[in-house]
């Protein structure tokens, strides 16, 4: 055999191993799809509503019709809702500052008497009486 004949040999097998595995792998895929069909189906009636309630619907509720008096309520409950959540978040920040601000100037005032006080012992010359004594509480 020359190598021609081996060429065309192997170019004839590999294609008919081809097409067999490509109708094999379509007849796997044609059953997925129907199996796939059948939930996309399932999955459409759950999402879509039936023509006649979409209609009826789009009848009763135009672009331009006003609202219901329940829809008007429901939106203002919602807005009422968000600017109460939106206040109680912003006096909870506000309050977390004033106590972080508070908390700031007692360490100040604490450095500050300390400060003091190590300067008054340190210079107490003896004459007067001790710092301790004439130590004003506040």
């Amino acid at each position: 055999m020359t190598w021609s004949q081996v060429l065309l040999l192997s170019c004839l097998s590999a294609t008919v191993l081809l097409c067999m595995l490509q109708e094999g792998t379509s007849v796997t895929v044609g059953s997925r799809q129907a199996a796939g069909e059948e939930a996309q189906e399932g999955a459409k009636q759950k999402i879509f509503m039936q023509e006649s309630d979409a209609s009826n619907f789009l009848k009763r509720r135009s672009k331009r019709s006003p609202k219901s008096q329940d829809e008007v309520n429901a939106e203002n409950r919602q807005k009422l809702r968000a600017d109460e959540q939106r206040r109680e978040y912003y006096e909870e920040q506000r309050s977390e500052f004033e106590n972080f601000v508070e908390e700031q100037k007692d360490e100040q005032e604490e450095r500050n008497r300390e400060t003091v006080k190590q300067w008054r012992q340190w210079h107490y010359d003896r004459l007067y009486p001790s710092y301790l004594y004439n130590h004003h509480h506040i």
